[in-house]
């Protein structure tokens, strides 16, 4: 292979991966670990974005008939000499990726399955000549890949229930020789019709393609499955013989999924960005498979890209993008105060124990906090620290870019509590009008002490500051008739929130500070001092705002402090 310089971005195809010279952290091993410790159903689960497919599409490329030897070159399994000679490139390989099945009905995932279980049979489109199947074998291969005019597959229900046992019994027929199996994502489409509100049946399907496939198939080798959540009260591994499932906290196969230290510095050398390591540990690391410190791949990439563009200079959130994030939304929303208070122990950094569930189902997010801890764990949300205690797992927030998604998923849910009493609303807004500052402390505290607050940790006082911000910008953008900016271009530097009132030609500037050790009024007087220096009332003026007010609010823990003033003089309050 040449040498490789291109960062693999969304790259989930190992062909591709090798072929096109993209940068590749060596997972390799994984196919020893799996001969080594051999199991008929194998499963893996993991969090999003891991690694998962990629490392399935690899062990396609090693064990399947259409193999290139040449894609291992250099690589740790191809010093395993004896292993590359019995296995690589000497099995059937079926492997489908269920990440894709979505629809809005029963009939549109069904139609999904069809489509994805027929495009991976027409790969053996061979065996429609193959003069080791009968007459009535290369009928029922057609009938897998068979496509009608509108371009539908048209396998019958049971048919599809059957195919994956179909298709590997057809396959071992004409090679002589057992089948491995690859689902990867298998719980998606249990998820996505959970939310579809179809999932029994989804349930009943994917328990009779699996049972066929991995209980009754004597055309099976092994098989490997990956997904986030090991499902199985609904009985859809019921009966297997030697089913083995590896979770997080499992200390096999802890390395070949996500990076460890070593791969990140590795790669960070490779491009130049070394300099990059203790940004990079701090927010991307912090998961812990096994006993062995993990990253998450999709981060590492993507800021490494980023840096070698010029885009950023500093780390960002890539995997919020990677999943709508409900689940923590679910957990506030069902949350008492007792899990309130755990959750501000977590985005402070400290830790919780819970009973964690290793199997679950979709219907378990709605039976109360406890579960969702589970789901909170194996989506990645939260990480093991430390060993078991019992039957308790110590859990924690792993990295600064979780901890974001924590924050501002709290700031979101408060935003909507807020609503909830609109005239107390009404009237902590109609404070800023009047230039109340008395009654804005008064009211923002009270705020504040139902919500989930930053305390004084090692947390830095920026993202301190930006908590507060985003409380009090939630709040604040529930007034339809106000015009609310954040972190808004006035005069020599940008404001926090910056409010018109048109109907009132009233304007409202406000910085927040985070009050160290509680020093309220040092705090009101240096956000006062930084707001009239850098003259954040200019855009407002410009504006056509005839009434400005200025507050300066410094906040800890769960107290705050306001000043205020009109510009161009000082009202009352401002001696606060």
């Amino acid at each position: 292979m040449a040498t490789q310089t291109k960062l693999p971005m969304g790259i989930e195809n190992f062909r591709e991966m090798r072929v096109r010279n993209y940068y590749y952290a060596d997972k390799t091993g994984l196919i020893r670990e799996l001969l080594e410790h051999p199991g008929k159903v194998n499963l893996f689960t993991r969090p999003r974005r891991f690694g998962k497919t990629l490392n399935m599409s690899m062990l396609k490329y090693f064990f399947g008939t259409d193999s290139e030897s040449a894609l291992f070159e250099g690589l740790e399994i191809a010093e395993e000499k004896e292993i590359c000679e019995e296995y690589m490139g000497k099995y059937p390989v079926i492997f489908v990726t269920l990440k894709e099945t979505v629809g809005e009905t029963f009939d549109e995932a069904k139609e999904m399955l069809r489509r994805i279980i027929g495009k991976e049979a027409m790969r053996f489109s061979f065996l429609l000549q193959s003069d080791r199947l009968g007459e009535a074998e290369r009928r029922l291969y057609s009938a897998l890949i068979h496509i009608d005019h509108t371009g539908m597959f048209t396998m019958s229900d049971e048919l599809l229930k059957e195919s994956l046992l179909t298709l590997s019994q057809l396959l071992q027929k004409h090679y002589g020789q057992d089948v491995i199996i690859l689902i990867d994502e298998y719980d998606v489409p249990l998820d996505k019709a959970y939310h579809a509100g179809f999932y029994d049946r989804m349930v009943a399907l994917i328990r009779s393609m699996f049972s066929g496939a991995f209980k009754t198939n004597d055309s099976l080798y092994f098989a490997v499955l990956t997904g986030c959540l090991r499902v199985s009260k609904e009985s859809i591994f019921s009966g297997l013989n030697n089913f083995k499932v590896y979770t997080v906290k499992d200390v096999r196969y802890k390395e070949y999924f996500g990076f460890t230290d070593d791969e990140v510095r590795r790669m960070l050398k490779h491009y130049g960005f070394s300099d990059q390591y203790d940004a990079i540990r701090e927010w991307y690391d912090g998961y812990l498979f096994g006993n062995t410190g993990i990253y998450c791949p999709w981060d590492v990439v993507n800021y490494c890209a980023d840096l070698r563009d010029g885009n950023v200079t500093k780390p960002q959130n890539y995997w919020v993008n990677t999943s709508s994030n409900d689940i923590i939304r679910r957990l506030l929303k069902k949350a008492n105060a007792t899990t309130r208070d755990e959750i501000e122990l977590l985005i402070n950094g400290g830790s919780v124990k819970k009973m964690i569930h290793p199997e679950l189902t979709c219907r378990d997010l709605e039976t109360g906090p406890d579960n969702l801890w589970s789901i909170l764990f194996t989506t990645g949300y939260l990480t093991q620290r430390g060993g078991s205690d019992g039957e308790l797992t110590e859990l924690c927030i792993p990295n600064r870019e979780i901890e974001w998604i924590f924050a501002r998923q709290i700031r979101e849910w408060f935003q909507e509590k807020s609503t909830d009493n609109i005239e107390r609303l009404k009237n902590f807004c109609r404070a800023f009008e009047e230039n109340d500052a008395a009654a804005v402390e008064k009211g923002f505290t009270e705020y504040l002490k139902e919500t989930i607050s930053i305390r004084d940790t090692n947390t830095r006082n920026e993202m301190k500051e930006n908590f507060y911000h985003g409380v009090l910008l939630g709040i604040l953008g529930n007034m339809d008739d106000w015009i609310v900016r954040s972190n808004a271009e006035s005069g020599d530097g940008y404001s926090d929130i910056s409010i018109e009132i048109p109907h009132k030609n009233t304007g409202i500037v406000i910085e927040l500070k985070y009050a160290r050790e509680g020093a309220f009024a040092a705090g009101c007087c240096e956000a006062m001092e930084q707001s009239r220096d850098r003259r954040y009332e200019e855009a407002l003026i410009k504006s056509g705002m005839h009434t400005i007010y200025r507050f300066g609010i410094a906040c800890y823990k769960k107290q705050c402090r306001v000043m205020s003033e009109i510009v161009g003089g000082f009202s009352d309050d401002s001696q606060n």
